[in-house]
């Protein structure tokens, strides 16, 4: 770690320390990365207990009918390898994409979608957890979209040095805001429920385990290993499960997944397909 990053990460801290609890924090927080690497984009997406994610701090503009940002609330965080991380597999720390995502994701529809809509080529970032329970933590992403820069082993390697000061700022940053969520809906686990549903009115079980395993980002040799089946198996329960949902390509399914979730109102268990072809046979 340089003199010139020690200076510069005293400086910031120093001003973000005065920050915490104010509104001006994640201004603040967002500057104090893009001063120490080369990053382009800077998201911090909060998920309180129970609750969906919301975006405290975001550099990626509007897209679309439906913006990245609002289809990643409503239903695609489910796919994130960071909130996986963090959720499924309790995580915290400093950690690169491709060193906590699937094997092949680059190839996953997730990351080429979200990536081509955003222009990333490369993300890193921070999972803190905080609340007695654990089951509500920030993610910091931080993205790079020179596709010539990727993060060299030298930001790597300084980012993950600062991760316990990082860590603790965010925290106390947040955890004095958490409210009391006992008596709420759980509508992170409605969705998560949504997802391993998604499909099941239609497919077999074996064909749902394997569109769950496309949509997490998992290659035709990755599923065969961990469904303990060979690769032309699980080519065919794919070619099944798209004639089934009437799909040609790994990106319609996507769309599918994303379109059942958005359109999700007062989901009581279940294949969600079931109540959005319901929707789109309605007339008018």
């Amino acid at each position: 770690m340089s003199q010139s990053f020690l200076t510069e990460f005293s400086v910031r801290v120093a001003g973000l320390i005065n920050m915490i609890g104010k509104n001006e924090f994640t201004n603040e927080l967002a500057a104090m990365f893009k001063s120490l690497i080369p990053t382009n984009n800077v998201m911090v997406i909060c998920y309180p207990r129970k609750q969906l994610p919301s975006i405290a701090y975001n550099d990626t503009p509007p897209t679309g009918r439906m913006s990245t940002v609002e289809q990643y609330i409503k239903g695609a965080f489910l796919l994130d390898p960071f909130y996986i991380a963090a959720n499924k597999n309790k995580l915290s720390g400093f950690h690169h994409l491709c060193d906590i995502a699937p094997e092949h994701f680059e190839r996953s529809e997730y990351k080429l979608s979200y990536f081509n809509r955003t222009k990333l080529s490369d993300e890193c970032g921070y999972i803190i957890q905080y609340g007695e329970e654990g089951e509500a933590f920030i993610v910091v992403s931080l993205g790079q979209s020179d596709q010539d820069k990727p993060y060299s082993e030298s930001d790597l390697s300084n980012m993950n040095a600062i991760s316990p000061i990082i860590d603790s700022l965010v925290r106390q940053h947040w955890q004095s805001s958490e409210d009391e969520t006992d008596m709420q809906m759980d509508m992170r686990a409605q969705l998560e429920t949504a997802l391993t549903s998604f499909g099941t009115s239609i497919l077999t079980d074996r064909e749902n385990q394997t569109v769950q395993m496309i949509l997490h980002g998992y290659a035709n040799r990755a599923i065969a290993e961990r469904l303990d089946i060979s690769i032309e198996t699980v080519k065919l329960h794919r070619k099944n499960a798209y004639a089934k949902l009437d799909l040609g390509t790994q990106g319609e399914l996507f769309n599918l997944f994303i379109n059942s979730l958005i359109n999700i109102e007062n989901y009581s268990g279940g294949d969600p397909l079931i109540s959005y072809f319901d929707v789109a046979k309605t007339p008018g």
